[in-house]
Order: C-alpha cells, then structure tokens, then sequence
C-alpha cells in the first residue's frame, strides 16, 4: 500500500473485509493507519508491501504502556480448523474497524461500514449528512442545526419531527427513546472511530423492528492508534468548534475521552444553536481473555427552530423564519447523560458479550406548546457469538436478548413567548421492549453460507392520563412480534461477493402515533397497527485496487405502513396504510480513472470517480383513497458523486455534485411538488496518514436557491408550510492534529 495517500471521503465496503483477509499484515498501528487506500463509497486498501516485522507487544497486565497494534481482520470464509473468536484485539469488548468489515460482512444484505477517517479530515462533519452522505439508500437531510430527515429505504417518511423506523444506537446504547423516536442533536460526528449501518431486518442483533433497520456509532478506546488528538473548524453563518481527545493504556486498564463544544448563528433566521458533547470509556482486562469497560456520554444543546415554510417562500426567501416560530421563540432543546457497561469473555470458539445501561434524557421544547419531557431509559443486552467446525463445515452462531424499558414524564404548557404558561396536558407514559434473536450461517460449502435466523419482539405502552379536563387519554396495548429471514452469502472470491435474502420486519408504533380526521373520533395511540414488511433483497459487493462496487436490489411489501392519511389544523396525523411497496436500486461505485498522471512508482497519483445513486419507488398499492400513487417525502433518484484528484505526498482536489434531478411530492394526493435542483461543492486539502490534516471545503458555491427537504401530508397546497430552504454558499476549513 502507499505510504502517503490521502484520504478523502468514501465509506468502507463491506465487502473490503474480503480483500484485507488476503493481503493485510500486522504493522505498527501508526504506519498501517497511512497505507489505507483513501475512502471511497466503498473502500479496498491497496494491495500491502512485503512484510513488515511484527513488533513484540508486552502483556496487556504490564505496568507499562502497551505497543498499539491493528490486528488482522478475521477471514470472512476461514477454513474449518479456524477459530475467528480469537482473533478480537486489542480491545476485547470494541472491534477495530477492520474486525468490524469483517463482522458486518457476513450479513448477506445491504450493510456498510463509514471509518471517521472517510469524513473527517476532508470535511467540516457537521450533522449526520456529512457521516452517511456516500452510504446508497441513505436519505439524510439536514432542516436546521443538527436536526436532520433521514429515512433508509423509505422509512419514516411520514414523520415530520424526530425520528422513527430508524433506530440509533452509540457503542451498542440506544439513543432513541424506549418508544422509539430519536434526535440527531446528541450525534457528535467528531466522536467515532467508525459508523455501522444495518438496512432493514439486517439489524437482526438490534432488534430487527424497523424497516429503516439500525446505525450504531462506535467510539475509539485508549487501546487504538492515535488516542491524542485536537481539530479546529470554522466557517459559513457563524459556525465554529473546538474538539479535543485523550486516552491511552497504563497495564490492564486503557481509558478514552473525547469533546467537542461548537456553536453556529445557522443560515435561516432564528436558527442558532450551541453544542457541548463529551463522550468516555475506560476498559479493563481482568485476563487477556475477558475485558469489561464503562461509557459515559454527556450532552448539552440549545437550538432554535426557524420552522417550514410554504414552496414560494423556499424559493425565494430562503433564510426567512416562520413568523409564528419567532413569536412563540420555538426551541429543541436537550440534556443527556448515558451510563453504560459492556463485558466481553472470549473462549476458543466463542464470544460473550453483556451489558446493561441507563439513559437519562431532558427534552425542553416550547412549539406550539412548551413540551418539557423526561425520559429514564434502561436496560440490558447479551449476546453470544460461537464460530466452529461442525461435521467438518464451519457453522456461525449468533444469539442474543435486548431489553429496552422506560418512562416518560410528559407535560405540556401553554406557550407564552417561549415561556411557560398554564399546564395543558399531563402524562405518565411507560415503554417496554424485550427482543431474542438468533442467526446461523451454515456454510455448506467453503465459500457459500445459508443463513437463517429469527427475531422475536414483546412490546408494551402503557399511558396513564393525569390531565383528566379534556377526558381521559389513558390506554395500554402489547405487541408481540415474529421476524424471520433466511439468506444466502456467496464469497465468489477474496475480493467479491453475492447475496440474497427475504426478512420480514416489524415497526412499533410510538406514542407520537394517533388516529384522527374525517369520521374516525379521537382515539388514543392504542388503536395502531404495527407496521409489517416482507423484504426480498439481491446484491453483490466487490474490492479491487482499482475498483470497487456496491450493487443492492429490493422490494419491500408492507401492511399497514406508518403514514400521514389525515390532516387536522394542518398537522400531520399518522395511522395505517392498507398496503404500500418501496422498492429500489442501491448502487456505489468507486474507480480510479487515471493513475500515473505526475507520480509512478508502486504508489502512484490518481484521479478518482466516487458515486452513490439511490433508486427509489415507494407508492401505495391499490389504496382505496390514494390508489397507486407515489409515496410523498423522498425523491425518486439521489445522487452523490466526486471526482478527487490524489497524490500520494497527501494532496487532494476536486469537484463534488449532488443531484436530485426530478421534482418528488409532499403530499399523499400527489398534487404539490419540491424542484429538482443540483449542488456543486469543491474541496481540497493535506492529508497522508500522518499527525497533522488540514481541509478547506467549499459547499453550494454557485449559491443555488433549492428545497433540502420536505415534511408530508395528505393533501397540500400551494401555502402549505413544508419546506426546509436548504442553505445557501458556505465555505469551511479544518485543521487536525493527531498522536
């Protein structure tokens, strides 16, 4: 690999786990960090130097500061005799990121895995957009601050505020609520060491309960390379931020801690914002075989909402806030401290893992209301995983349990100015989540797998009313859900690979749910359906030196899908479908164009093209009211490209695009439309691997007047409020130091 090339943006495939397996050798952890191929959609390391000496690691029990080693990924396909459960280090309870490819990959579906090092060094990484803008059949939209839309496959499209169908998770800890909505404003981009992404029931291990399926943020232990770190950005409408990380390893016990404080005056009106985040763990290695480690993840943010807009608005007055916003000062505001603990016990073939967490979260939000909510998580997990022989064929078993219980003491006031007033509505309301699951991949040959697995899921909520002067709102419901799947994993080569799959997933509803409109009373969140889905997903995956490709095809036949039918006072209300379909291509492709342009040698320059392109065609399916029209909220084709020049001194260049060149609607009657429109971007910047990164990036240089995104409704029109400007020229540099 070269030593010095940089590394712009791209995930890491999944299927790079194949060609690493083949060709990656231990090497000191700051020399393997600068031979990396530079990221693309989907990332192949390039092809390794003969054999560096493996340097003499101390005994993780030594006093003294362990030598920090990137172990091999395990093999994807190993042979019979293979013992992959003891190939985890140096952390036994947190992968590296090439433990991770390896692990992620042997789902046969669409998964990808997005290292830090694809976004952070080349961009400013400000919201989750920045983290997942390069994974195909990702949505991600920022509205304003952190606040995003973000849908995976078409979930949650109906869901105007927060999140669902997508659930979230930091070092294995839910960050949605035990009902499942979430906020990205407790997303801290500067905090990971890699990002994984399960689409739809291939975030088995998490509870496969969402067509959206999984995200889980890992963060770095004192164990990995470059623990030491601090990075500077600033830029367009006010944002700045400061970041800063420390850990290490001193005998048995390696601790971690990372921050980041950033504020922003925000492009819109009435959009600034502030951030304070701290994330931290400490792990001990009680025997070189059995490792517990504590997290602890702190937030704090103030952020005003500017609000949608009507179309014209948009358009043409792009940084203009809702009037009624301003008056009422509406806000998202957030405290959150997480506490967690994960156990790790590795055996010869085996892998335990457990844990359990408590998430204590303050939600202060005056909206049309002053919702002031707080919400006490907790709960558990264990999960076991047993890589052996079996009559002479390698079997892969994984089993587990997750518990995710809590409580929300909900109240409502009367909004005065963003004061509060009299109390509105009051409520005690209580979620419980127990799922099991269990996945073996049988591998009847020596490079295909049948993999068949089950997932079950019993749910509760429970709302008791203590604001009885508008009648009582009190109810309860359970849910006790079936989801299976069964597949194939095909490893063509060391460098390719093929799958397939048919998953069924199931959806909860929150208690944001209700049912209200035209004929159908007020009834509580107890009358919804959990939404279901029957998913049939074909693809293949590969890593060249040269070239790389994602290619992922589904159909996903849903009953009683989550949706906006009704509107009352212009708000979105949601209940159940009949029948929908949401079906697409997701496609990511990354090739060097030229190489050998002002440098040859074994590591030359080169130009290289990095796509994604999302398909997508959700649409009701013989609706009695809707017919078979399209689905509101996304756009039918999305496309994210760069064309980066790379030299292996750690200079790149280049132009970047994204396009969404067809109009897609905002309402279920199909009757109003956002516009097509097309973002040029540059940047260029420093970056070999080595200490010191620095990135100047410049976004919307042609300054395009455009819709970013777009809430939903049954039928809309011309004034309706839905529209989030997207912003406006903005110009942003970094500056990263690293040891």
């Amino acid at each position: 690999m070269s030593s010095a090339i940089v590394r712009p943006r791209r995930l890491v495939p999944l299927h790079a786990a194949a060609l690493i397996t083949t060709s990656l050798v231990t090497l000191p952890a700051a020399a393997q960090s600068r031979q990396d191929l530079p990221p693309v959609t989907i990332q192949a390391p390039d092809p390794v130097r003969p054999a560096a000496p493996r340097p003499q690691q101390r005994s993780p029990s030594s006093s003294t500061r362990a030598v920090r080693t990137v172990a091999p990924a395990p093999q994807i396909t190993p042979p019979p005799d293979a013992a992959p459960a003891a190939g985890r280090g140096p952390a036994l309870t947190v992968l590296t990121v090439q433990q991770a490819l390896a692990d992620i990959q042997q789902t046969p579906g669409g998964v990808a895995l997005v290292p830090a090092n694809a976004y952070r060094n080349s961009t400013v990484a400000n919201t989750i957009k920045d983290i997942l803008d390069y994974v195909p059949g990702v949505f991600a939209q920022p509205k304003w601050g952190d606040d995003t839309r973000l849908s995976i496959r078409g979930s949650s499209l109906s869901r105007n505020f927060h999140l669902r169908g997508v659930q979230l998770y930091m070092d294995g800890i839910p960050i949605n609520t035990a009902d499942g909505y979430g906020d990205f404003q407790e997303i801290d981009p500067t905090a990971y060491n890699y990002v994984a992404v399960y689409k739809g029931a291939n975030a088995l291990q998490f509870g496969a309960n969402s067509l959206g399926g999984a995200i889980n943020f890992v963060t770095k232990t004192g164990r990995d390379p470059f623990p030491n770190g601090v990075s500077v950005d600033a830029g367009a409408f006010g944002f700045r931020r400061l970041q800063a990380n420390a850990g290490g390893v001193n005998g048995a016990w390696d601790g971690y801690v990372t921050a980041s404080t950033q504020a922003a005056e925000g492009f819109r009106n009435h959009s600034d914002g502030e951030a304070h985040r701290l994330s931290a763990n400490t792990g001990y290695q009680i025997t070189p075989d059995i490792e517990t480690r504590f997290y602890l993840n702190v937030n704090h943010v103030r952020q005003r909402i500017p609000g949608s807009v009507s179309k014209d608005s948009a358009l043409n007055s792009p940084q203009t806030a809702t009037a009624n916003n301003i008056a009422l000062d509406q806000q998202r505001n957030i405290d959150t401290v997480r506490l967690a603990n994960k156990t790790t016990i590795r055996f010869d073939n085996t892998v335990v893992d457990f844990g359990a967490f408590g998430v204590d979260r303050h939600l202060m939000h005056p909206i049309f209301q002053w919702l002031d909510y707080r919400y006490q998580d907790y709960g558990g997990f264990a999960k076991v995983t047993d890589d052996r022989e079996i009559g002479g064929f390698r079997n892969r078993l994984v089993a587990g349990v997750n518990i995710l219980n809590g409580r929300l003491d909900n109240k409502q006031y009367v909004n005065i100015a963003g004061q509060k007033g009299a109390l509105a509505s009051s409520s005690l309301d209580k979620s419980t989540n127990a799922s099991l699951y269990i996945e073996d991949s049988f591998f009847f040959l020596r490079n295909v797998a049948l993999v068949a697995g089950t997932q079950f899921l019993h749910a509760t909520r429970d709302r008791k009313d203590r604001f009885l002067s508008d009648g009582d709102q009190s109810g309860s419901t359970e849910f006790n859900l079936w989801s299976p799947k069964g597949g194939l994993l095909w490893q063509i080569d060391p460098t390719w690979q093929a799958y397939a799959n048919i998953s069924r997933s199931a959806e909860v509803p929150s208690f944001g749910e209700s049912a209200s409109g035209p004929g159908i009373p007020f009834i509580p969140f107890t009358s919804i359906r959990p939404q279901r889905a029957t998913t049939y997903e074909v693809g293949t995956r590969g890593s060249r030196p040269d070239l790389t490709w994602e290619l992922t095809g589904y159909r996903a036949e849903i009953k009683d899908e989550l949706l906006c039918l009704y509107s009352a006072f212009g708000n979105c209300n949601v209940t159940n479908a009949d029948r929908t379909v949401h079906q697409g291509i997701e496609a990511g492709l990354g090739v060097a164009l030229f190489k050998n342009l002002f440098e040859r040698g074994p590591a030359p320059d080169r130009l290289w093209l990095n796509m994604a392109y999302t398909l997508n065609d959700f649409r009701f399916d013989n609706d009695a009211k809707f017919g078979n029209n399209l689905l509101p909220g996304a756009p039918r084709h999305y496309l994210r490209a760069e064309l980066l020049y790379k030299n292996p001194n750690g200079f790149y260049a280049g132009p970047n695009v994204e396009w969404v060149p067809q109009a897609y609607y905002v309402d279920s009657a199909n009757t109003l439309q956002t516009e097509p429109y097309a973002l040029l971007g540059l940047k260029a910047g420093i970056d070999n691997g080595g200490p010191y990164s620095i990135y100047i990036e410049g976004r919307n240089i042609l300054n395009k007047t455009y819709i970013a995104s777009a809430s939903i409704i049954d039928k809309a029109n011309a004034n309706s409020p839905l529209f989030e400007p997207g912003t406006g020229r903005a110009v942003y540099a970094g500056f990263k130091a690293r040891w």
